[in-house]
């Protein structure tokens, strides 16, 4: 049947491309699109197109901006520039944010060392934390990466490039579950990991 809609062939095909976006779900988001009013099309489309231009990169921790070279938590006077997060997603300091304890910097790593998807040390902003920490007066890293394999592999392979930087290293505490994402975590739990946090 869909070989006589080549258009909304192309639709779907379009949409099976966005990550995270379930096959079962392809075909209700497309009927949505279908169904929806002309200037709400419009307006995503717009949307879509005004972030992909004004978005872009912290140039010192790479989370997303759109104000300058940094993002609002690196230009910040009120932030604690000795401490710094290392997460692995934009939305991991999201997270982190909305707990409303932590007032250090961030360092986003773009993602979790996997080699089997071929994400590998050049694929991160491995490098860069590293030269963060040669150049500014770097006191503490904490480790938020996720507590999956990949997370703590990825955690353990940039510990092992720092070991002879004199530099406090630490990680969430336990009230992290394993193998959970911290975007999904309540405010207390984030907390609480924070406040506990151990050495590495």
């Amino acid at each position: 049947m869909l070989s006589q809609l080549p258009t909304l062939q192309k639709l779907i095909r379009q949409l099976q491309r966005v990550p995270y976006l379930a096959s079962k779900n392809v075909y209700r988001v497309a009927a949505h699109f279908l169904h929806a009013d002309q200037r709400q099309i419009e307006a995503l489309c717009q949307a879509i197109m005004d972030a992909k231009e004004h978005i872009h990169h912290c140039k010192r921790c790479f989370n997303w901006t759109e104000q300058g070279e940094l993002c609002s938590l690196c230009s910040s006077v009120k932030r604690d520039s000795s401490v710094v997060c290392v997460v692995e997603t934009w939305h991991d300091v999201w997270a982190l944010e909305n707990v409303g304890d932590y007032q250090g910097l961030y360092h986003v790593l773009g993602g979790a060392l996997c080699p089997l998807e071929g994400i590998g040390p050049d694929k991160l902003t491995i490098k860069p934390l590293l030269e963060r920490i040669e150049s500014e007066s770097i006191q503490e890293i904490i480790f938020a990466t996720n507590p999956t394999p990949e997370g703590e592999a990825t955690a353990s392979y940039i510990h092992s490039k720092m070991k002879h930087y004199p530099i406090h290293v630490s990680r969430l505490a336990s009230g992290v579950p394993t193998g959970a994402s911290l975007e999904f975590m309540d405010r207390v739990t984030l907390s609480r990991a924070l406040q506990g946090r151990r050495p590495f």
